[in-house]
């Protein structure tokens, strides 16, 4: 399925938090599958089950995720995320460029694409969803060069 295809946001609510998936930006890395599997389960349907653990729990797994295809916006008072306060780019093995910080995406005319705290990146050159990894790097076997010490 495309990205243009996908619905653009899901939202899982509880009364403590909601949970904001992007289907477009997941690259399915497990990071929230692993850490809380009682409430994100991708063989259930729906597969976010948000009163399956606390609001404090879902937002620190949530935070785990390397794209930015999960957020949630806390209803209880609680911590909204932040973003860190230094910005670092990491290249992931033989994947996308990992942001974390206050970004800005802008295209080449300058108009804003997205303001997030964590992105992917694609450095294959294949995604169908630029500037963003949409998991293609593993279809074509990319395999990033090695590092040279500078």
């Amino acid at each position: 399925m495309s990205a243009e295809q996908r619905d653009p946001r899901r939202v899982y609510g509880a009364p403590t938090i909601e949970v904001h998936w992007e289907p477009r930006l997941c690259i399915h890395t497990g990071n929230c599958v692993r850490g809380l599997p009682q409430v994100f389960d991708q063989k259930a349907r729906p597969w976010v089950a948000v009163d399956a653990a606390d609001a404090d729990a879902i937002a620190r797994t949530i935070e785990t995720c390397p794209t930015g295809a999960l957020h949630y916006r806390r209803l209880d008072g609680g911590r909204q995320e932040a973003p860190p306060g230094e910005t670092t780019v990491e290249a992931s093995p033989d994947g996308p460029l990992l942001v974390r910080g206050d970004v800005r995406i802008l295209d080449g005319d300058g108009t804003l694409i997205r303001k997030d705290t964590r992105l992917a990146l694609c450095r294959c050159g294949a995604s169908g969803n630029k500037p963003f990894c949409d998991g293609s790097h593993r279809r074509v076997g990319f395999r990033a060069a090695a590092a040279v010490d500078p």
